[in-house]
């Protein structure tokens, strides 16, 4: 870019700071706590304010009911995480539909790589049987075929949802700041304009 301003300062600031605490708290307490994302959630609304009047409180808006709308959605449905739903809510307040529609995207083929690579792995590692289902019996059994108990168990190879998420805010903000057209880092309104040289 050729230009910053205070807002473009904080979103990044933002959205580094929410998406790596979060995955930190998903990775070590499996847990996604209020205390982050609801004082994110409300500064959102306040950042497209201040950086886009009332054009970025729909756009957030817009965000929200896309971000937070789907994957609500998913968790009624198939049973998620209520924090995965809870982060991917204040995020997208601040990102604004286009920017959670990117993320959203690319945070799924995240996932699904992850899925890939851990099935590979455990095909050349345990044959067909590596392949079964990270919920089912023998998987959450002990050596003696003992059920663990609720405390133990833990999905096998699960990586944390809010860890591809992470991931995933940092490419399309990266994205956004270079290659992508009219997201949080573009140009804000009574900005001026880069520099031109004389020809």
């Amino acid at each position: 870019m050729d230009f910053w301003t205070p807002q473009h300062t904080a979103f990044v600031l933002a959205m580094v700071i929410l998406t790596t605490v979060a995955a930190y708290t998903d990775l070590r307490y499996h847990r996604i706590k209020n205390w982050l994302t609801l004082p994110f959630f409300a500064a959102g609304w306040i950042y497209q304010f201040w950086a886009h009047g009332p054009a970025g409180l729909l756009d957030g808006f817009y965000g929200f009911l896309l971000g937070f709308g789907t994957y609500f959605a998913l968790w009624m449905i198939a049973g998620g995480g209520g924090g995965d739903t809870k982060l991917m809510g204040a995020i997208s307040v601040w990102l604004g539909f286009k920017m959670t529609l990117y993320l959203m995207i690319v945070s799924t083929a995240i996932v699904a790589l992850n899925f890939l690579v851990v099935s590979v792995i455990a095909f050349f590692r345990f044959g067909f049987r590596g392949l079964k289902k990270p919920h089912s019996a023998a998987a959450n059994t002990d050596a003696k075929s003992k059920p663990l108990t609720a405390v133990k168990v833990r999905p096998r190879h699960a990586v944390p949802f809010a860890v591809p998420l992470a991931i995933a805010a940092w490419i399309v903000m990266l994205a956004d700041a270079t290659v992508v057209k009219g997201g949080q880092l573009g140009p804000k309104p009574n900005a001026p304009a880069p520099h031109q040289p004389a020809p």
